[in-house]
Formats: structure tokens, sequence, C-alpha cells
């Protein structure tokens, strides 16, 4: 598998984003995470999705190391820091997970409290269904977890059918569509720090083809299977969906009625928030989450 490796001059004085950098090998390739706080402190596992990186999660991560938790954001293989495999076909929903559980192991995480939103999700959910002994409770966000069985929403046709066909692919600006927040031009330029050229954007071109759109998909049968852990999950299960996503928006009642874990739960609805929540309400979501894993 060819890969490429984001050049670290290109991740130099980035806004709100100076975390020590980490990483672990998993199948040959690099991954970076970012891990601050204290390491006896309770783990909050921060997944993102696409075409993001773990700066999303920089509003997000001092105040919860600051709350006394150990703070993990990876980056997925072909974004961030991550190393990029060149090729759309090297990109597969089984790849990622399996990426994911050996990022895990390798860190021999436990007591997990996960926090998901768009692929993070997708990947997340699928990991700690099939890990459920590491994982102490989930928050989701803007999230699913689909089997093909259901009818995608109108607005994520569009932007799989972008993502297949622009010529044209500018993550910074892509995020900056999909949040409330007006973004600075260098915030806009952090996002596409990671990928100096369309060879280092094979990952996030290639993911929203990778999302089940009909019931033979190849991905379908494990998250079935994953469906039938969350139905019987009894640990803590939060949704903060945003109320101004068009892809996610309504998807948290699928969770708040299926996952045992979530009755009888206040459930939050983060306001005024876009897709990418955590840039426009971070340290918001971060009170939600500090309040939900010392419950």
């Amino acid at each position: 598998m060819n890969a490429l490796r984001t050049p670290e001059s290109r991740f130099e004085n980035l806004p709100g984003y100076d975390f020590d950098a980490h990483y672990v090998d998993v199948d040959g390739l690099r991954m970076h995470y970012v891990d601050e706080g204290p390491r006896d402190g309770a783990v909050v596992l921060l997944l993102h999705g696409e075409p993001s990186w773990s700066y999303l999660y920089r509003t997000m991560i001092p105040p919860l190391s600051d709350a006394g938790f150990r703070v993990i954001a990876p980056d997925l293989i072909g974004f961030g820091k991550s190393d990029k495999p060149t090729r759309k076909s090297d990109y597969t929903y089984a790849g990622h997970v399996e990426w994911m559980k050996q990022f895990v192991e390798l860190l021999d995480l436990n007591n997990i409290n996960l926090f998901c939103q768009d692929w993070g999700s997708l990947i997340g959910l699928r990991v700690a269904a099939e890990n459920e002994q590491r994982f102490a409770r989930i928050a989701i966000g803007n999230g699913g977890l689909p089997t093909g069985d259901q009818a995608l929403p109108k607005a994520f046709k569009i932007w799989r059918a972008f993502a297949r066909y622009s010529p044209w692919f500018p993550i910074g600006k892509i995020i900056q569509k999909a949040t409330i927040t007006e973004l600075t031009d260098d915030v806009v330029a952090a996002y596409d720090a990671p990928f100096p050229s369309s060879k280092y954007k094979a990952g996030s071109r290639a993911f929203p083809m990778l999302v089940p759109a009909t019931p033979d998909d190849p991905a379908n049968e494990a998250n079935r299977a994953a469906w039938s852990v969350l139905g019987r999950w009894q640990k803590p299960f939060l949704t903060t969906f945003s109320n101004r996503d068009p892809v996610t928006r309504g998807g948290e009642k699928y969770f708040q009625d299926a996952v045992p874990g979530a009755k009888n739960r206040e459930h939050v609805k983060i306001r005024n928030a876009g897709h990418f929540l955590q840039e426009d309400k971070g340290p918001e979501i971060a009170e939600v989450l500090i309040k939900f894993v010392r419950e």
C-alpha cells in the first residue's frame, strides 16, 4: 500500500492547536493522536469524521483535560497527521474499523467514554459494539450507524455525488459550508493543512461512497450485528445532535428508541450548530460530556 505523509511544516502555528503529537503503527501506517490530561484520568475518546481531523476538537480538548480526563483524539488514517494511502480502493469501512480497533488495543484503552460524530460514529459504534468490555459509555452527535435498509437523506446524496465527481474538493471550505460559525481564514487553512494536494485526498473522497446505501452493502452484516449489541446496551448512552444539520437531523430518535442505555435520559439538543457541531459549539459540548462522564 503506497501512502503519503504530510510534511510537518504544514502543521506549524495552527490557531488553537498546540498539542503534542503522538503516533502508533497500524498495519504499517503511522497513526497520529492527541493525548492530553492525566494518564490515570477517565479516558475520553473523541472520534472525528470526514473530511475533518482532530483539529475539530481543539476547543473541547482543554476543558475536558482540565476536568481531569485523559483526552485522546486520533486522526483517522487518511486524515490529519496520520498517513494517507493514495488509492481510494485502499479505504474500506472494515479497514477503518480494524485500524481503530488496533489503535484502542495498542494504547490498551479501557473504561472508554466515547464521543463520536459523522464517520467517527460509523467507526466508533462498530468498535464499541465489537469490544463492549473496553467501553464505559457513549455519546453521539450528528452521526449514525446505517445498514442500507433506510433511504439516505437527499443532502447526503448530493454530498456523495460532489465527493465523487467534483474536480474541486476544498476541505476547509467544505467544513465552512457545514458550520454556522463564520470561520476565519486561518482556521479554514488549518483544515486544509493535512492535504497539500489532491494526491492526499483519496480518503476524504472515498468515505461518502463507503456509507451503506443498499441492503446488500458489504458492511451491512457487521452493522446489523452492531445494532444487535446496541439493542441490549445498558451502559449510559447520550445523544447530542444539533438542530441545523440537514444530513443527520432527527437521527437521534433511532438511538433514543433502540438503545436501553438511552432510555429515561435527558438528551441534549445543541442549538444553532451545523453538521460540525464541535466547530460551532465545542466548549458547550465539552461541558455536556464532563457532566455525562461524572454522573
